[in-house]
């Protein structure tokens, strides 16, 4: 068999934490510029290396991202000298603990271009991606030469087996090389298993079956051109998905203007006093007003974020639902908004749906899925 998930050839552990804020190399430009812009958030930080053009020096010299990867690659060979200590052939067993979920799984290196016998991808994307943010982190690994944030992947079948084997090889080991908790309180544990039987066995238990992006589609993309891509791969056990909002903005619609817009459109809107969320309806917000809009199938799999995408937004408002008035907001404020019409508030995606969905040989729409816990940037980088 093709080995296509690996152990790190050339790595760095952190010795202490990770220097600078905790906010996700992938997140918001708007809120990692303000997390750049705060005391101490440029100087000898992970994130400024990570958006090296997004600090306020960089801002300030109309510096793009060409002309401000110098500064980075320096920044990283800085941070690598004197906040980590070097590795080689190695894997991380990583424990995540929080109250939005718990994981256990295997840091490595995976090989997101490799193909199967049928001739499709081990790793498959399980949401659309945005361009642009895919050229801009394709750029910045390819600038960098290193990996410094993990994507989540989940075995589409068994992962229990992976994590009560590396629940069995935790038993077994000491102190971690690195335990910390994160801005919003979960314990992250990292233990490094070095060549031997035991790093086998979790290598090939994680390459048993076809991965799916749980987070992080955009980075399996963009390290298509590298060949390699650092990953936490994991089947749970307490692996949940949190619901991805909805904002319309900019458009100058009232409530009462939205509402005779999708009933004219044949669809069932009411009032409503209740903003309990639930499957196969969207709650819609406008000051201290609410709707209810119940939702039509477009078939099975039915998605609620596609159809409200479709149908709600495409089709009874012309608006173009990957255009600027349609912004998705992620959970915990991580999503910066502003001349906003209405929320529209939907349920988490079920995981056997997203399953149906990726059987189904079909995608997601883009940000629909939020799983937690997610892995640390920073706390192992990979040299590619």
């Amino acid at each position: 068999m093709t080995r296509w998930v690996r152990p790190i050839r050339n790595g760095w552990v952190v010795r202490d934490r990770v220097p600078g804020p905790d906010v996700d190399e992938f997140g918001d430009p708007t809120r990692v510029a303000a997390a750049l812009a705060a005391p101490g958030g440029a100087e000898g930080t992970l994130l400024a290396v990570q958006h090296p053009h997004r600090t306020p020096a960089a801002l300030a010299a109309g510096l793009g991202l060409t002309e401000a990867l110098p500064i980075a690659r320096a920044a990283l060979s800085y941070l690598r000298s004197y906040h980590y200590e070097p590795v080689s052939e190695v894997v991380g067993l990583y424990e995540i603990d929080g109250a939005d979920g718990s994981v256990l799984g295997v840091l490595c290196m995976v090989d997101p271009a490799v193909v199967g016998a049928d001739g499709i991808s081990h790793v498959r994307h399980t949401e659309d991606v945005y361009p642009d943010v895919v050229e801009e982190r394709a750029a910045m690994l390819a600038g960098l030469g290193c990996a410094t944030s993990a994507a989540l992947l989940v075995p589409e079948a068994e992962g229990w087996v992976l994590t009560e084997k590396v629940r069995e090889i935790l038993s077994t080991l000491d102190t971690p090389a690195v335990s910390t908790v994160d801005s919003v309180g979960r314990r992250h544990r990292l233990w490094l298993l070095g060549s031997g039987d035991h790093q086998d066995e979790v290598i090939a238990l994680a390459q048993r079956h076809t991965l799916l992006v749980a987070d992080g589609n955009h980075r399996v993309a963009a390290s298509a051109a590298a060949g390699s891509l650092l990953a936490l791969v994991t089947g749970g056990p307490r692996l949940e998905i949190g619901p991805i909002h909805r904002a319309l903005t900019g458009t100058g619609f009232s409530l009462a203007e939205l509402a005779s817009r999708w009933r004219a459109a044949g669809l069932d809107v009411r009032e409503t006093d209740d903003r309990t969320v639930e499957l196969g309806s969207v709650v819609v917000l406008a000051g201290s007003s609410a709707l209810r809009v119940r939702l039509p199938s477009l078939g099975k799999p039915s998605i609620d974020h596609r159809v409200v995408e479709q149908v709600l937004i495409h089709e009874a408002l012309g608006i173009d639902p990957e255009g600027p008035a349609l912004v998705p907001i992620l959970p915990g404020g991580r999503t910066v908004l502003s001349d906003v019409d209405a929320t529209l508030l939907l349920a988490p995606v079920p995981l056997a749906d997203l399953l149906a969905t990726h059987a189904a040989g079909l995608r997601m729409p883009r940000k629909a899925t939020y799983f937690t816990p997610k892995p640390r940037s920073g706390l192992l980088l990979a040299d590619l």
